[in-house]
């Protein structure tokens, strides 16, 4: 392995070991998702698909296991903030959705499969409201080549430093992921919730 591939390896691993404890999982009886510590007093964020039922539980990553109650959904913007009963839990660094370019390297993180803590990278290919084949239009994503499956939703996608830039949403198509930009994040919790 060449050495500029060895730093790479090396880099990606410190970033993932040290937001993995940001991520968490979100159970709703159906099936599970991911959910990312937005606030260290329990404020968690996830996709409104995630959170469709009235019992809730929110696994951390030492294995605990909470009820989460909904204190804001939006189903067009497909998120929802949960609440848990806990203190200093290990919230994400927040990074800039709006300097985000094409080609920039992105990882995104969840439990696909039921695999806790997943990764997979790719690299950003747009970011805006006007990307094609999106409904409604009008509303800004950020678009990716990696592969998003079933339980990474609600989780976070991180830029190289490891701050969060996005929650993965869904597929579009073949290894093309979709994420609601960080700063439509802020904006919804500002508006539901009075604070960001």
């Amino acid at each position: 392995m060449s050495s500029l591939l060895q730093q790479l390896n090396s880099e990606l691993s410190s970033v993932v070991e040290g937001v993995g404890k940001s991520l968490v999982q979100v159970r709703n009886g159906r099936g599970a998702g991911a959910g990312t510590i937005w606030h260290s007093d329990g404020l968690i964020i996830t996709n409104a698909h995630v959170a469709q039922s009235e019992s809730l539980q929110v696994v951390l990553q030492d294995g605990e296991t909470l009820p989460a109650r909904i204190l804001a959904y939006d189903q067009e913007l497909d998120l929802t903030a949960l609440s848990v009963e806990a203190k200093d839990l290990p919230a994400i660094r927040l990074g800039e959705s709006s300097a985000l370019h094409p080609g920039q390297p992105v990882v995104a993180m969840g439990h696909p499969g039921g695999i806790m803590g997943a990764i997979t990278s790719g690299v950003v290919i747009g970011v805006g409201a006007e990307l094609p084949d999106m409904r409604p239009s009008g509303r800004e994503w950020v678009a990716v080549s990696l592969h998003l499956r079933p339980g990474y939703s609600g989780g976070p996608l991180l830029d190289a430093e490891g701050r969060l830039v996005g929650i993965n949403t869904m597929m579009t198509g073949p290894d093309i992921g979709m994420a609601v930009p960080v700063h439509v994040v802020k904006r919804f919790l500002r508006e539901k919730l009075g604070s960001a």
